[in-house]
């Protein structure tokens, strides 16, 4: 389940933030018969009474993990983040429980810089401030200032991401030096999938997004109320970006869930039934599979080695009229129907800046605009549009009214000819990196003291 157009290895194989181990225990469900295990067997009975008001899911957020303390106010920065991303859209029993989850990854965290620096492996301050330069050149243009403010506007800090950033970068370095080296991929298993690639043309190929939580039999129900609950989020509005990110013990996890471009056959079984009637912008879930659930969330659709029309760059020009404040439905629908005649009247792309201009109309213009990044209603009617024509006005009372209208199109010159040989070797690489990767946190949980205030 990767991507196959990867620029390293080791692209997918950063810490995996959202673990749901802590769910995932080897307790029984009441009135479950005592399960055996190599650990040996735990019995609990069905009237279960407990003494005590210790209820673990009210602890306070704060943790002692091998000698190395995690603060309320870790917790409360890291948390911010996930806020923010989501817009504070956050009901107070989701927050709750998203506190809980965050303490979990603030664990996992220390326990992969410690894991690193006890094999020797240190990330230079001057590297982690670089990276957090490339995230402020993305989203503050450059200023790390900007971007230092708005973290402490939001109640984070900058050092919250730049702690997040060295776990990234601890982790990676130790999987390229005590996993990568001893993983190998024969020519002839590249071999076999390129053929097998090929003799798929002009069938199907999914960019899928995923979130999956791990389960054992015993904590199945509980970690299915929380997938229901992550779906819940996600259909009110939640990113599922941030929610991959925090929740998702999958290795696509660091890149927010995307799976990028696959075929239903490199799916299991289950997730590919559902991955086949799914329509792009479409989130299923929870979806069990062997070991837990998964939530889906269709990006994109396409078909394997074939050329597709989606794929051509379009030359845009969008012209906007917005509405004073109080103006009613039916006067924006009469300033609508008369702002969209104007422009129909316009011979082409040439002329609507001045028929715009004469109606007091904003012009904004983009030659590089690929259909496939389009919405998908407009996305389709758009490519039935010869140059100079105009799709059907659209937007509301608050937002004003647009129009797009097609100056030029460039369409695909061929079809994609798949992946190489050195990138699908990689794919698989870090398939079975990301694996050991799993494995080998699972090892550091269970061998960690932790010790919670």
């Amino acid at each position: 389940m990767q991507a196959v157009n990867r620029s390293s290895s080791f692209k997918r194989a950063f810490i995996t933030i959202g673990s749901l181990a802590a769910l995932a225990g080897s307790l029984a469900a009441p009135g479950a018969m005592a399960q055996n295990a190599a650990q040996g067997q735990i019995v609990i009975p069905d009237n279960v009474k407990i003494f005590g008001n210790d209820n673990p899911n009210v602890r306070r957020a704060t943790a002692v993990v091998n000698g190395d303390v995690i603060t309320g106010t870790d917790v409360d920065q890291r948390l911010a983040l996930i806020i923010a991303a989501n817009q504070g859209k956050i009901s107070e029993e989701e927050m709750k429980r998203l506190r809980l989850q965050v303490l979990r990854n603030l664990i996992d965290e220390t326990l992969q810089i410690q894991e690193a620096k006890a094999s020797d492996i240190e990330v230079a301050q001057a590297e982690v401030d670089q990276s957090y330069a490339r995230v402020a050149a993305q989203n503050f243009n450059q200023n790390t200032s900007a971007m230092d403010a708005y973290l402490k506007r939001i109640g984070s800090s900058p050092e919250s991401l730049k702690r997040q950033i060295r776990g990234e970068m601890s982790w990676q370095r130790l999987l390229q030096r005590n996993i990568s080296p001893f993983i190998n991929v024969s020519d002839d298993e590249v071999n076999e999938m390129l053929a097998r690639l090929k003799a798929a043309k002009g069938t199907d190929e999914y960019r899928l997004g995923e979130i999956y939580l791990s389960a054992t039999p015993d904590a199945r129900q509980q970690v299915y109320e929380n997938a229901s609950q992550i779906v819940q989020q996600l259909q009110q509005g939640g990113s599922f970006v941030a929610y991959a990110r925090q929740y998702s013990q999958a290795s696509t996890a660091a890149v927010g869930g995307d799976l990028g471009w696959i075929r239903l056959a490199q799916l299991p079984a289950e997730l590919a039934t559902v991955a086949r009637e799914m329509q792009p912008g479409q989130l299923v879930g929870p979806i069990e599979v062997p070991g837990g659930f998964d939530i889906l969330y269709l990006i994109d659709k396409r078909q394997v080695l074939t050329t597709d029309p989606r794929d051509a760059i379009l030359s845009l020009k969008q012209i906007s009229i917005s509405f004073a404040k109080g103006t009613t439905e039916a006067q924006a629908g009469q300033k609508a129907e008369a702002f969209a005649n104007a422009i129909k009247a316009a011979k082409g792309c040439g002329d609507v800046d001045n028929v715009a201009a004469g109606i007091g109309a904003q012009v904004v213009a983009n030659d590089q605009v690929k259909a496939r990044d389009l919405p998908g209603p407009i996305q389709n009617a758009m490519l039935q549009l010869s140059p100079g024509e105009t799709m059907p006005p659209f937007g509301s009372v608050e937002d004003g009214v647009r129009i797009l209208m097609l100056c030029g199109r460039d369409d695909p010159q061929q079809a994609d000819q798949g992946p190489s040989f050195e990138q699908l070797q990689a794919q698989l690489e870090d398939d079975r990196i990301n694996k050991r990767a799993q494995m080998y946190l699972r090892d550091l949980r269970r061998d960690a003291i932790i010790e919670y205030d």
